[in-house]
């Protein structure tokens, strides 16, 4: 029988991140991918590093955290992740929109990100293709972007060089536990002892919760996105906007339109080659990836009333991912009580890139038995933190789907 320190189970860039932390400290470790690295939600998402999108308190903390260590994570990896702390915007369409975000702001400032907000005229100085029918914006300097795919095949490498091993295509069949506590992993290339596993499984990490008895209330929430071809430079930095902050955090405010059920709001960044990444959506669909006409027919058509030059831009692809939510949109970090070295790190829906660094440290540091390193109180991300909340509306957002939490 093989045997590791530390089972991870699942090969995106939160397992990934795990895994480097924790073989850099001297555990051993196993990552065990079903399929291959970055080939879920990690690999099907944009490039954005966004702070503003964080609801401000320990949200934004998190996130504060995490983007200080991207510089050093950059200079450390044999892979160039096209780090770039080039700032953010987020354009307002309507008077409704800049007295929300007007609070939004101040609340994000208190809590120490640098943002302002832009009249009409600024925005447009920083942004010429914005449409000049827009209220304003925000700009943030402190937010960035990456490459999601580089970034987890990065953490993935630099945990190999400090001895990690990588198990993929190979499935979790079984946790065993022994007097409550972790004992093996089961896995169809056979058994793995082990004193920790880390569920790392974003929007599959309930199905590896009921392995050890843990119900763990995450369920996907589907983004899409349209790749265009190679342009000239048009989007400086990553622009999102107002529309999809509130689908992100209150949907209720969005009405019953299709575009409010769907989620569309804009997430817009140009890559290094120069092809435009035009988001997005957030439907409850299940397990469901595939994209959509009225969708993506829903994404152009806001996306070109704010960045009217995109009317003229052919797409070439598109694809989705599915983020994994919880919710109160908390990532879900910590080990679980009664069951002794289960440790869960999923639930981050779509800030799993941005909080990819932090969230490796932060479970290195609980299994190593050491305090949190950062001021934040862990306690209020454990899994503990649901107990006695009524989830059944949140299941049955995805039950109707005809799939079982």
């Amino acid at each position: 029988m093989r045997s590791s320190d530390v089972v991870v189970i699942g090969g995106g860039v939160i397992g990934c991140s795990v895994a480097y932390h924790l073989a850099k400290k001297g555990f051993t470790v196993a990552i065990v991918e079903r399929e291959d690295i970055a080939s879920g939600t990690s690999g099907a998402c944009d490039k954005a590093v966004l702070l503003q999108s964080k609801n401000p308190g320990l949200h934004l903390k998190l996130a504060l955290e995490s983007i200080k260590l991207f510089p050093d994570l950059q200079k450390e990896f044999d892979i160039n992740i096209q780090y770039k702390n080039n700032g953010g915007m987020i354009v307002v369409q309507t008077p409704q929109q800049w007295e929300v975000m007007r609070e939004f702001v101040l609340r994000q400032k208190n809590t120490g990100l640098e943002v302002e907000l832009l009249d009409r005229e600024k925005a447009l100085e920083r942004q010429p293709a914005f449409s000049k029918d827009i209220a304003g914006s925000t700009c943030c300097p402190m937010d960035g972007e990456v490459n999601p795919i580089y970034l987890t095949l990065a953490f993935k490498r630099a945990a190999e060089k400090h001895g990690a091993r990588i198990f993929l295509h190979t499935e979790v069949k079984g946790i065993k536990v022994e007097n409550g506590e972790v004992h093996s992993v089961i896995t169809s290339e056979g058994e793995i002892k082990t004193q920790f596993v880390v569920n790392a499984c974003g929007v599959y990490a309930p199905h590896i919760g009921r392995m050890v008895g843990v119900d763990i209330p995450i369920i996907p929430r589907k983004g899409q996105i349209i790749v265009t071809e190679p342009v000239p430079p048009l989007i400086h930095g990553d622009v999102n906007c107002a529309r999809y902050i509130t689908a992100k955090f209150r949907p209720d405010l969005l009405g019953n339109s299709e575009d409010a059920r769907l989620g569309v709001g804009l997430s817009l960044g140009q890559t290094e080659n120069g092809n435009l990444l035009i988001g997005g959506t957030r439907e409850f669909a299940g397990y469901d990836r595939r994209t959509t006409h009225r969708a993506l027919r829903a994404i152009l058509k806001h996306a070109a009333s704010l960045v009217p030059a995109l009317k003229d831009i052919s797409i070439i692809r598109s694809f989705a991912g599915l983020r994994p939510y919880t919710p109160d949109g908390l990532p879900i970090l910590g080990e679980v009580e009664g069951v002794k070295g289960f440790v869960i790190a999923a639930g981050h829906e779509g800030d799993g890139i941005a909080l990819s660094p932090i969230t490796g440290k932060i479970i290195s540091e609980i299994i190593a038995g050491n305090l949190p390193s950062v001021d934040i109180d862990i306690s209020k991300l454990s899994l503990e933190r649901f107990k006695g909340l009524d989830t059944n509306g949140f299941r049955q957002i995805h039950n109707c789907y005809g799939f079982a939490v």
